[in-house]
């Protein structure tokens, strides 16, 4: 999974292939999850390929927005838990899970 920046809101799956292919300097075919997420934050659009075609998932938040890394982390790599947490619109660097019990038992 790695996280891509802000991509123009209009933008479908060649163009999204593309930026992950100069921008990210990956193959869009590789299997990884390419996540682009909008400038306001709230949209965010998942491109995959799934070994027949390119897959393009689009989610927009009715409120609140995705969390990011700044730019100047660049490109961030994800493991499939945290993407989980992404589209859900947690925010997978801090995710809170809670009080441990206090006793066992």
């Amino acid at each position: 999974m790695r996280l891509c920046g802000a991509p123009h809101k209009r933008k479908g799956i060649s163009g999204l292939a593309m930026l992950a292919q100069t921008v990210l300097r990956q193959k869009p075919a590789s299997g990884a999850v390419f996540a682009f997420r909008g400038r306001r934050g709230d949209r965010l659009k998942l491109l995959y390929w799934d070994g027949q075609g390119f897959c393009l998932y689009y989610k927009i938040l009715e409120r609140g927005r995705f969390p990011w890394p700044s730019a100047a982390d660049g490109a961030a790599r994800l493991t499939s838990a945290q993407l989980a947490m992404l589209w859900e619109g947690i925010d997978w660097r801090r995710p809170n899970w809670g009080a441990p019990p206090t006793r066992a038992g």
